[in-house]
């Protein structure tokens, strides 16, 4: 399969054990119990391209919401259209049962942009998310997450 600029791959539902992922994971949320309150109830992706080199786990929000709730490439392979390949199947795969997908995220300078450049737009916020729910400071690109800002992008 093709999923935007060239990249073959091979993306699979992981059913069980999704914990093997866990450094994947990690790399998107990174402190394992924040991890544990979405995981079960979601629905989890690897792509495979010669080795696992991206993971997605998404939610049904309600309301016709799907959401992203980690996204991850492995930092080898980062910058290389697994992560934008990822977002472009789960939107093809998704478009029919959902109106939007969106994502919460810290207002950091690496993932914001990622996310509008796949065609996702601002939504809305929620104050000292990361400060409240997480035991330890969240820096991403040298910057402090405080606030969880929301993407949506229209299926």
């Amino acid at each position: 399969m093709s999923y935007g600029e060239g990249v073959r791959l091979e993306i699979n539902e992981v059913k069980e054990n999704k914990k093997q992922y866990l450094p994947l994971l990690l790399l998107a949320d990174e402190q394992e119990d924040m991890i544990d309150r979405y995981l079960d109830r979601g629905t989890m992706y690897v792509l495979i391209e010669d080795g696992v080199k991206c993971e997605c786990v998404v939610t049904d929000e309600g309301g016709g919401i799907l959401e992203i709730k980690s996204l991850a490439t492995e930092p080898a392979h980062q910058g290389k259209g697994y992560g934008k390949a990822m977002i472009n199947y789960i939107a093809e795969l998704y478009c029919d049962r959902y109106s939007i997908l969106q994502v919460g995220t810290g207002d950091s300078p690496l993932t914001v942009p990622f996310y509008e450049k796949c065609g996702f737009v601002r939504s809305h916020s929620i104050k000292n998310f990361f400060m409240g729910n997480y035991d330890h400071p969240i820096f991403e690109c040298g910057v402090q997450l405080v606030d969880m800002v929301y993407l949506q992008k229209k299926l």
